[in-house]
């Protein structure tokens, strides 16, 4: 099940991940609640002109986050349970 959230997040860590050395958010906060994230999958999405990565972390509490980033903007999109 999808739940939908659509919420600015901080990023409290990054790790760099790959020879070409890319960033994954490796914890953030939002609402209170602090997420550490054990591995993801990051993607690049053209707009026009403007790129929008987009991110499919896992949590170490078996959810995973979807998470947008636009120049130094976080936004949380939603998360979604464990198979």
């Amino acid at each position: 099940m999808t739940n939908v959230i659509n919420q600015e997040v901080s990023v409290n860590a990054f790790y760099f991940a790959g020879q070409a050395m890319k960033t994954f958010p490796r914890a953030i906060e939002y609402s209170g609640h602090e997420v550490t994230f054990k591995s993801g999958l990051r993607y690049l999405v053209q707009r026009g002109a403007e790129a929008v990565r987009l991110f499919d972390m896992s949590g170490a509490d078996g959810l995973t986050y979807r998470l947008q980033q636009q120049g130094d903007n976080w936004l949380l999109l939603g998360t979604k349970g464990a198979f």
